[in-house]
């Protein structure tokens, strides 16, 4: 199978999303953190390419997203906006880039956005970041929000599990949604939440709403590609479908190179000069 699934070949705008979820086209969205992978899961179709602060776990070997530096995000997001032609690229504003200073989260937005070449920023956070999310919305930057299980704030929850199970914390989710999307966030992502809530948020907006363990009511989904793609072990949470085993056809391909070089057998007679 060779190139887009979509029939619309047209490069992905914030304003295409909305158009997606008003026709009842499901979003696919998905991670990448270098030009290589990018170009291939951009060749695949792909919608949205999300440079995740995940890129602090799945490249760096760090335990949660919270060491990942504004440095460091821009350097993956500028690898993989290299990389792509046709999906929409939204890269992860990090942990403490604008938490504490609304004028420091615009500056670090629009740096971002200029030194990456992206299209869009991803930030975590309500009603409480009301105030910087409206000023890095209004100095031209799109911004995807983020609800639910928020990565960056896992010292605060002291779990990866299910958030909002409970009736206030679903109904403040809910109003936390209400004001993104009423400060002009052009998206935004649910993560591990219980469906039924995830499908009703989804139903009260007019923006998209990507899930991750959100099931199936939202817009669109959106997973880590080392995890779909079969590259981890040891992680397998309820809503991950694994596509490929990376892991064993590399494992294994790696192992054959490690045989002929010791055998002698790589390179023969025809690989060399």
């Amino acid at each position: 199978m060779a190139g887009y699934l979509s029939s619309d070949a047209r490069k992905v705008t914030t304003h295409r999303l909305i158009e997606m979820k008003q026709q009842g086209e499901k979003i696919s969205m998905l991670t990448a953190y270098d030009y290589t992978v990018a170009q291939i899961v951009d060749g695949a179709g792909m919608d949205v390419i999300l440079v995740g602060d995940s890129a602090s776990n799945v490249m760096a070997g760090n335990a949660t997203t919270l060491p990942i530096t504004v440095d460091q995000m821009i350097y993956h997001g500028r690898s993989v906006a290299r990389g792509v032609k046709r999906a929409l690229v939204v890269v992860d504003m990090p942990f403490g880039s604008y938490q504490a200073d609304p004028y420091e989260g615009v500056a670090n937005a629009v740096r971002m956005m200029k030194e990456t070449g992206a299209d869009a920023l991803k930030l975590e956070g309500g009603e409480e970041y009301r105030d910087v999310f409206s000023r890095i919305i209004a100095a031209g930057v799109p911004v995807m929000g983020h609800l639910g299980l928020m990565p960056q704030s896992i010292n605060k929850y002291g779990t990866y599990g299910v958030r909002a199970k409970d009736d206030a914390e679903a109904e403040k989710l809910v109003r936390d949604a209400h004001v993104l999307e009423e400060i002009g966030c052009f998206a935004l992502v649910l993560e591990k939440v219980p469906a039924a809530l995830a499908a009703r948020v989804a139903s009260e907006l007019s923006i998209p709403v990507i899930g991750i363990g959100a099931g199936g009511g939202v817009d669109g989904q959106v997973l880590v590609v080392a995890d779909m793609l079969g590259m981890t072990k040891g992680f397998s949470p309820k809503f991950l479908r694994r596509y490929a085993d990376l892991n064993t056809v590399m494992t294994d391909a790696i192992g054959h190179y490690v045989a002929d070089v010791k055998s002698g057998d790589f390179p023969n007679e025809t690989e060399q000069y």
